[in-house]
């Protein structure tokens, strides 16, 4: 057992590890058990392609404009898939033997994460409505981008903000196969279910990475979450744009397509926090000392102060004509 009051991060990461050496089977599934974009989409290889193509594309019709804006975002931000991999991997603590379990774990995860842009931006070619050059250029520029999510490549600021992430992207997952299928759109609806699942299950992953390092390094991990709540997480697509727009312009009216339209709100981002909150057992953790006392405290008093402010925060009424859809 470690000596908390002694842990590095190298020793306390070392020690998660040996967590997550009998623990990749419960957080990922073997290629054989996993679906494939494949398994939901049109077959070319068969004579009803062209019918069934038809179809989807009559029921894509019913699906509102900002439905289909928060849809492309989220694709979008998908296929930004190789700025995440790259990133894991700058983490120093973490072990970057090809055959250690925290480098399966990372290209398991991405692997997993790979066909969630596959999937959706299939869908959307399929759709009839989106000007794919227009998107395609979004992720060309995103992933060119790339990121700042504040996190100063420690460990375990990085699982706050993934466990915070992933759990964000489960619910607008969640939140937009909803409203599909209110629209008659269920091939859409149940795309969007599958990925959910794997959302969740990754959230389920991180934040079990946070427990393990709170059983051993309890006040800098609560440091590392009071810090990561201080600067707000930050989405991963913060830089998006447009052809023609400055980077991180079309990620205001992006949000505020999924604020109209209640996949993603600032109350969201209030009870994502306060389910962490409960999760990692902030409340009754022992063993802190004087600045992880005080950085509970903090964590503590901030859900009521900041849904207060959301609240009072108005649904944005002006509605953005994205570049990237036709009609």
């Amino acid at each position: 057992m470690i000596n908390n009051a002694l842990a590095t991060r190298s020793e306390v990461m070392i020690y998660v590890e040996k967590f997550l050496d009998t623990a990749l089977p419960e957080f990922l599934k073997s290629v054989e058990d996993s679906w494939q974009p494949a398994d939901f989409l049109p077959d070319t290889r068969f004579e009803s392609f062209f019918d069934e193509v038809r179809d989807l594309k009559e029921r894509a019709k019913g699906l509102s404009y900002d439905l289909l804006a928060v849809l492309i975002g989220d694709t979008i931000t998908e296929e930004a898939l190789p700025t995440y991999e790259s990133w894991i991997m700058s983490i120093k603590e973490v072990n970057t033997n090809p055959n250690s379990s925290w480098m399966k774990w990372n290209r398991g995860w991405t692997s997993e994460e790979n066909r969630h842009g596959d999937l959706l931006n299939r869908y959307l070619y399929l759709s009839g409505r989106i000007d794919m050059r227009q998107m395609e250029a979004s992720t060309q520029y995103l992933i060119a981008d790339g990121m700042d999510i504040q996190t100063d490549d420690d460990p375990y600021r990085s699982f706050v903000y993934t466990s915070f992430q992933e759990t964000a992207t489960n619910v607008s997952h969640r939140r937009v196969g909803a409203l599909a299928k209110q629209a008659g759109e269920t091939t859409l609806s149940r795309i969007c279910n599958y990925i959910a699942a794997d959302e969740g299950r990754h959230a389920k992953a991180y934040k079990t990475f946070v427990k393990k390092i709170f059983e051993v390094d309890p006040s800098e991990m609560m440091v590392a979450f009071e810090d990561m709540m201080r600067k707000k997480i930050v989405m991963p697509a913060h830089y998006l744009r447009e052809l023609g727009i400055d980077q991180g312009q079309t990620f205001g009216h992006f949000t505020d397509a999924a604020q109209r339209i209640g996949v993603y709100t600032s109350s969201d981002y209030v009870e994502i926090m306060e389910t962490l909150i409960r999760e990692w057992k902030i409340s009754s953790m022992t063993g802190l000392n004087e600045a992880g006392e005080r950085a509970r405290d903090y964590l503590m008093a901030l859900p009521n102060r900041l849904r207060r402010v959301a609240d009072r925060l108005r649904v944005p009424e002006l509605q953005y004509k994205f570049k990237w859809i036709d009609s």
